[in-house]
């Protein structure tokens, strides 16, 4: 069946086997998911572990190596061919297992950014993944919501869905129930709604008729989807340095073949040296080395609370300079409790009156209960039955709206028994512009008189009766506002006191404006509450009309800790150079005690939405002084984001909301809440915060610096080596000498330096003063603040230092006939090179710390790979079948300290030029 649109919603229901009211159970969820698989799109992004080797051995560079080969093999230099496959085979290896595991991260992680989906099964509401839905659930969609799978509708308040990544509409759709004609296109079908449409305005309840592959999504992706992950920048600019290189090498690699030739070398030695020099050299792997780098720093995210789902995110992570953050939950705990209610002129302070005594509070205040009503009714939280530990009651929805709604039910007016008896006809969701909910209910007929005749099974739906008698007499609908109290205000024009209504004069306005300025100074979250009692239901189309003439019942204050640790993360941004900007919607007297408290508002200095409305100029002229923006919305998030990218600002961006969206993607980095984000924010951002703390955002900037130094550290160190490599085969012939390197011996470095030493370079711990220093520029060359410059020196230094060796050693042979066949001034060449990478890897751990004041055990990879390369090297110099294999001999002692004298010698030139580095730093 796929023409469910064409059913109303009982045939629906009935041909799907569901029930609207209480859902599946779970035996029949699990006969379903077993017959229709799990919810999810079958890509074709993942490498099976195939694939990757398959890329490994098919490399450029491993091609050549194989060709080579051959060529030694057809020449009879067996030896040789076996020597170079076995080396082409254990850097395969080591490509792949690198590569396996990064890919499998990456899919561990994206598998991670399913959307959460609210469905009723087993009489409850329950939120699973949506990877788990089956056809039939049940599931509520509301505003911000990605729709989980294809459904049918069954109730519609207000429903609007952007369809447009199916239909190219970019109009959302106003959604009904309604049945509808035979053979529609999908833009048509107003009674259903699309799998990874979005869900802008209203909500919804409908019931799940395709999932996975054979929904309308999962049909156009069988057809069309192709996913290639796109190159960072970093790899990008890696890519054309490489290309630069490989053409360059290419030329020495030409010209070093033709000197051999005139000097009379064997023409097969010559072939094999050019060939393992350009393999060298040619840094073909840098790009593949980032995505490693990426992927295994989005792991360790992961560990720390951040779903990366854009790789670009971490290398530009560590260039952020301005970090734009909400308040509610991100700053603060998000941890709502209702503290004060505000009546009239007079505040009931909630601590002093505990849960028990909620209905004896009701009976001396009675008008406190239309408060209580209004903040239960106009509310989307769903309480559950179940308490915590602590023994409060637990709810699903919006922390603030949770908070509400446990308050009334701890003082005896619960929701669950007001909704069946004033359920709700229609409603105005809320928006970051009107800073507003409206829902509109159905009041009750039934005629009970006295607030004494509390003879019900729940007081709170006596309460409801009273009010019919009341101020509701004659009304069959209501609706509720909550929202701002300043927007309240402008559209209220009565007061409730003491059961009446009044005018809301002057006085009344100045006594309200002060109460809630009084709350908002002591960091309170303060909303209000107002009413308009209605003699018809209104037209759809003029819902919006209802949020005028209303009767402003009191205010309801809530208390938001802030988190402890933020305090200390926004300390280590300003330290670090990164500027923390608090953006609300909240009153600014509550905005500027929380950044004060926090320590981001150095000065008094606050911007409202209003003020942002004005000029475009002025938010550019002082958008470097302000850190604090309130009563600001959605759209003012995208102002604040283009103004500070203006002058220049990497900018990363938090957001929960679906209009948040289109600030999140335009920031560097958009960061979507894990808790209270909805999945069209999550969908925007090119990360999600798990856990919606402040510090966290700090935590991972610092690990966006790690991952860009270090892949900084692996550029310097390999190419520092290539250069070393290049310069004394290039030099050698120039003084009469035979090749000071031999082929194998060239490959047996790269493997060992470039391949075990460098890895482990790559995964070296945060240096001391990395949030001490300013962010660096993403589009800095790769070469600035000393890497190109040190690869130069320091390649120079090393390829002179292994001439020298090499001269002396082969001129001491040269003299001595008898000598002329040994090959120890080679060995020591080979040694002394091999000696000197270790040294190099050691010191290039940090740009200007000693080596002697890091700790030797904070990067224990490292430590190994040193052991291990040095006592490997030993074993190819000393053990007769590696002696055979790389035509090395055995050193005396002499030759052998000799060798690792001079390797010390660019280590210590480094730890030198550091120790001028940090001098002039300090300076």
């Amino acid at each position: 069946m796929s023409n469910w649109y064409e059913l109303d919603s009982i045939d629906v229901l009935e041909r799907l086997g569901a029930d609207a009211t209480h859902g599946l159970d779970c035996s029949e969820v699990a006969r379903r998911l077993q017959k229709h698989g799990f919810n999810e799109l079958k890509e074709q992004s993942g490498q099976n572990p195939w694939q990757i080797l398959w890329e490994q051995l098919t490399a450029t560079v491993v091609i050549i190596l194989i060709v080579s080969a051959l060529i030694s093999a057809l020449l009879g230099d067996f030896k040789d061919a076996v020597a170079i496959l076995t080396i082409v085979t254990f850097n395969a290896f080591l490509g792949f297992k690198q590569e396996y595991q990064a890919e499998r991260s990456l899919a561990a992680l994206k598998k991670l950014t399913v959307p959460k989906a609210k469905v009723k099964r087993d009489r409850t509401i329950q939120e699973i993944s949506a990877r788990e839905l089956v056809p039939g659930d049940i599931v509520l969609l509301e505003a911000g919501n990605l729709v989980p799978a294809d459904c049918r509708l069954l109730e519609s308040a207000n429903l609007r869905i952007q369809e447009a990544s199916l239909t190219g509409e970019s109009e959302p759709t106003d959604k009904n129930i309604q049945s509808l004609e035979k053979e529609l296109p999908l833009g048509d079908r107003h009674n259903m709604a699309y799998m990874g449409t979005a869900v802008t305005y209203g909500r919804g309840v409908a019931i799940v008729t395709a999932t996975g592959m054979d929904t309308e999504l999962g049909h156009i992706a069988a057809a069309t989807q192709t996913v290639t992950r796109e190159p960072t920048r970093l790899q990008q600019r890696l890519d054309r340095l490489g290309r630069v290189l490989a053409i360059a090498i290419l030329i020495i690699v030409i010209v070093l073949f033709c000197l051999g030739l005139a000097r009379g070398e064997p023409i097969k030695l010559m072939f094999l040296m050019a060939v393992s020099l350009g393999v060298a050299a040619i840094p073909e792997g840098l790009p593949a080395v980032v995505t490693i780098a990426l992927a295994l720093g989005a792991q360790r995210m992961f560990k720390q609370r951040v779903l990366v789902r854009k790789l670009p995110a971490v290398e530009t992570l560590g260039s952020v300079t301005v970090i734009c953050s909400d308040k509610t939950g991100t700053l603060t705990e998000n941890r709502m409790t209702v503290t004060h209610l505000s009546v009239a002129e007079e505040q009931i302070d909630l601590s002093k009156h505990l849960s028990s005594e909620g209905s004896t509070l009701l009976r001396e205040r009675s008008d406190l209960v239309l408060l209580l009503v209004a903040a239960a009714l106009c509310n989307d939280a769903i309480l559950s039955e179940e308490q915590n530990e602590s023994q409060t009651l637990q709810g699903i929805g919006d922390p603030t709206e949770v908070a509400l709604a446990i308050a009334a039910a701890d003082l005896g007016v619960k929701k669950v028994d007001l909704e069946p008896s004033c359920p709700r006809v229609a409603e105005l969701s809320f928006d970051g512009l009107r800073k507003r909910m409206t829902t509109i209910h159905q009041v009750p007929s039934n005629n009970i008189v006295g607030t004494s005749d509390l003879n019900f099974q729940n007081p709170s739906v006596n309460y409801l009766y009273n009010l019919k008698n009341g101020v509701l007499d004659n009304f069959p609908y209501v609706a509720f506002v909550k929202g701002a109290v300043d927007s309240l205000m402008n559209i209220s024009s009565a007061i409730w006191v003491d059961e009446r209504v009044e005018p809301l004069n002057d006085s009344w306005r100045n006594k309200i404006v002060r109460l809630n300025e009084g709350l908002a100074q002591e960091g309170m979250r303060v909303l209000g509450l107002a009413f308009r009692p209605l003699e018809s239901l209104p037209n759809n189309h003029y819902v919006a009309e209802l949020e005028q003439d209303l009767i402003f019942i009191g205010m309801v204050s809530m208390s938001d800790p802030t988190r402890p640790e933020v305090k200390d993360a926004v300390q280590v941004c300003h330290t670090a150079g990164i500027r923390p900007v608090m953006i609300t919607g909240d009153h600014p007297l509550t905005a500027r005690h929380i950044a004060g408290e926090l320590g981001i508002a150095i000065d008094h200095q606050l911007l409202t939405g209003q003020d942002l409305d004005q000029s475009p100029q002025d938010l550019l002229d002082s958008i470097e002084s302000v850190s604090v923006y309130a009563r600001v919305s959605p759209q003012h998030k995208l102002k604040i984001v283009q103004a500070l990218q203006n002058r220049g600002h990497i900018v990363a961006m938090t957001g929960d909301g679906v209009n948040d969206a289109p600030a999140l993607k335009k920031a560097d980095i958009g960061i979507a809440m894990g808790i209270t984000g909805t999945d069209v924010a999550k969908e925007a951002a090119d990360m999600v915060l798990l856990d919606d703390n402040f510090a966290t955002i700090v935590a991972v900037t610092k690990e966006g610096r790690v991952i860009y130094d270090n892949i900084r550290k692996f550029i310097k160190y390999t190419l520092t080596g290539n250069c070393g490599e290049l310069w004394v085969i290039f030099l050698a012939p120039f003084f009469g000498m035979p090749l000071p390197l031999l082929p194998l011996q060239i490959l047996w470095i790269n493997l060992l330096a470039d391949g075990i030493l460098a890895l482990a370079l790559g995964v070296e711990p945060a240096e001391n003063n990395i949030m001490q220093r300013p962010p660096y520029q993403p589009n800095e060359s790769i070469f600035a603040r000393g890497v190109g410059r040190d690869i130069v020196w320091v390649g120079l230094l090393l390829g002179i230092l292994l001439l020298g060796v090499a001269y002396q050693s082969w001129s001491s042979v040269a003299a001595a006939p008898a000598l002329r066949d040994r090959p120890s001034w080679q060995t020591m060449v080979f040694t002394t090179l091999a000696f000197s990478r270790i040294g190099l890897a050691q010191t290039m751990r940090s740009e200007r710390e000693s080596v002697f004041n890091m700790s030797l055990l904070a990067n224990k990879l490292l430590l190994g790979a040193v052991f291990f390369t040095f006592s490997i090297q030993l074993a190819v110099v000393y053990l007769p079948f590696f002696q055979k294999v790389f035509e090395t001999t055995a050193l005396s002692i002499i030759e052998l300290t000799i060798s690792l004298v001079i390797s010390t010698i660019v280590f210590w030139a480094m730890e030198i030029e550091k120790f001028f580095l940090r001098r002039r730093q300090n300076k």
